[in-house]
């Protein structure tokens, strides 16, 4: 293999995520866990792409159970591919959200944060505290160093969890979402390795 003197070195090695199991997150302060998808969650996969919130701002929809299983499968392999790392968040046995990084490039260090909650998990902080748990993964156990959170700009509830993450407002990003309402501008934030956490 030929490599390029003058190009830097990964900031994160190939194989650091392939090499093992997606780990199982404790939530500070809550009697919940960020823990990989499980087949038996389906069926909140199947609730979260048929409520109207979560497919307007996330641009997805699960038509059924299979479909649901088929994405929970995809999960996995993103994993072992080092493209993706989704958790469930979960109270025991049953998801109540999803959070995670997506676009991961190990090389630049990069990802891209996730995240909803159904309904009854809404409005009490939950995904707040799930993305500055996944926050201290994606930086302190995985090693990248540029954590971007976007949103549209007619979302303000990201907005402030961004905020309150410790995601500064870079900029926005003109025309960049297609939602079945029309195009929608986006909120650019990041998190960089040696930022101040909240």
């Amino acid at each position: 293999m030929i490599t390029d003197p003058a190009a830097p070195p990964p900031v994160v090695p190939a194989g650091t995520m392939a090499g093992g199991d997606q780990p199982v997150l404790p939530l500070p302060g809550r009697d919940l866990v960020l823990r990989p998808w499980a087949p038996h969650d389906a069926p909140a996969l199947l609730a979260a792409g048929n409520d109207s919130a979560i497919r307007h701002w996330n641009l997805f929809s699960v038509p059924d159970l299979a479909d649901a299983e088929r994405r929970i499968a995809r999960m996995h392999r993103r994993w072992h591919e080092e493209s993706a790392a989704l958790w469930a968040i979960a109270d025991g046995h049953h998801a109540i959200g999803l959070i995670g990084w997506t676009d991961i490039d190990l090389a630049a260090g990069t990802a891209e944060i996730v995240y909803w909650a159904l309904p009854a998990a809404r409005g009490g902080g939950i995904v707040t505290d799930a993305v500055r748990r996944a926050t201290a993964w994606a930086l302190d156990d995985l090693g990248l160093h540029r954590l971007r959170l976007c949103h549209s700009v007619a979302n303000p509830a990201s907005c402030r969890v961004a905020t309150r993450t410790g995601y500064p407002l870079e900029g926005t990003m003109r025309s960049a979402l297609h939602h079945a309402d029309g195009w929608h501008d986006q909120h650019l934030h990041a998190h960089l390795a040696g930022d101040p956490r909240p």
